[in-house]
């Protein structure tokens, strides 16, 4: 009679899948049960005050994001990782900001489209663990499903809950990227770290719309990060000012909280930035038809925005900049484009520069007009 297979010993499996991930370049790795009633509460309160704007699919898998059991029946744990995504010269985000002429893209969107990288990862990791215990049941994530990464991620002691709402770690800041493994192993659960935001308020302080309503609260109908890619549509004109030169997401609550300090550079060269978006200027992006847009951006996440999205957040941009003969006329090539999305936004950025040109002009005949634009606000990582 064949001998019965070994128990399995979960403790010792479980350090063996730590010590395994860092071979399929993730920096760092825990383990978290499925109880979700307290991220649950948070959601509910999230959506019932409206702050998930017309992020209509939140609400539509509410119960699903907070019952991973469902997404994948059998679910007992979850193996939930991060992957770094600082580049070196990360800081120098300050000096893009601070140049009107220059396009923002928030540092996580320059590089290759992390989900399909990830996922791929993390299956590989899947069959690394299959190698060793047999077939178990399991289902890998990254950002592709109705699933409350963040929750998970603090459960398993990757971090905390900052103030702006993002994941941080006392070893890593919070420039990385999450996913997961849903299986039926029944591994050891690692505990959650504590908060150590204290009394620092710099990502509330330094939000450009506010969006940050309050310690742990996100407004999403103000954060840029949501204008500029989730929302679709004209964008409020109250918030257009305020949004300076970011045409795809915001860094500014990251680039000024102290524990980014310890971000760690990451390993993966698919996540360098690429064509030079790091540093593009607008009026040249601006210039982009579809077919160039699409294919500047063939792998990369800025694809979800969309083509009429990314002309109306650059004309937005446009009419922030400065007063030059180079903007305008970028402004003016599109005045009649196709998209009443993108008029709109091209119009109103024109009538900002008209403005501003008065301005200058009343400055110039002494008439006691300020400058003709409002001095750009001077960002700092300190």
């Amino acid at each position: 009679m064949p001998d019965s297979p070994a128990p399995i010993d979960y403790a010792a499996l479980a350090a063996d899948i730590k010590r395994w991930a860092r071979d399929f370049g993730f920096a760092d790795i825990g383990i978290a049960d499925i109880d979700l009633r307290e991220a649950a509460e948070g959601l509910q309160e999230y959506l019932d005050a409206g702050h998930h704007g017309n992020m209509r699919w939140l609400a539509e898998r509410a119960h699903m994001r907070t019952h991973p059991e469902d997404l994948h029946p059998g679910t007992l744990r979850v193996i939930s990782v991060r992957m770094d995504y600082a580049q070196q010269d990360i800081r120098q985000s300050w000096d893009v900001l601070n140049d009107d002429a220059l396009a923002y893209i928030s540092r996580y969107a320059l590089g290759r489209d992390y989900h399909k990288l990830i996922r791929r990862r993390l299956q590989k990791f899947a069959d690394r663990i299959q190698s060793e215990v047999g077939a178990f049941g399991y289902r890998v994530f990254c950002d592709s499903a109705p699933i409350m990464e963040k929750p998970l991620a603090q459960k398993a002691g990757l971090g905390w809950r900052g103030k702006h709402t993002l994941t941080l770690s006392r070893t890593g800041g919070s420039y990385f990227f999450l996913g997961e493994i849903l299986t039926d192993l029944p591994l050891p659960v690692d505990a959650p770290v504590e908060d150590y935001c204290g009394s620092c308020t710099r990502c509330i302080d330094v939000c450009p719309t506010g969006a940050i309503i309050a310690p742990y609260k996100l407004d999403a109908r103000r954060c840029i990060t949501y204008l500029t890619i989730e929302h679709k549509g004209s964008i409020d004109e109250e918030l257009r000012p305020l949004m300076g030169n970011r045409i795809f997401g915001c860094d500014d609550c990251q680039l000024v909280c102290p524990w980014n300090k310890f971000a760690k550079v990451t390993v993966e060269a698919d996540f360098a930035p690429r064509h030079r978006l790091d540093h593009a200027r607008l009026v040249e992006l601006f210039a982009w038809d579809e077919a160039t847009y699409l294919e500047m951006t063939e792998g990369m996440a800025i694809r979800r925005a969309g083509y009429e999205s990314w002309l109306r957040n650059i004309a937005i941009a446009l009419g922030n900049a400065r007063h030059t003969p180079e903007v305008v006329a970028a402004l003016q090539s599109r005045a009649d484009d196709p998209s009443p999305v993108v008029r709109e936004h091209v119009q109103w950025a024109l009538a900002q520069h008209s403005k501003k040109r008065a301005d200058g002009d009343a400055a110039d005949a002494g008439l006691g007009a300020g400058p003709s634009l409002k001095p750009h606000r001077q960002l700092s990582g300190e």
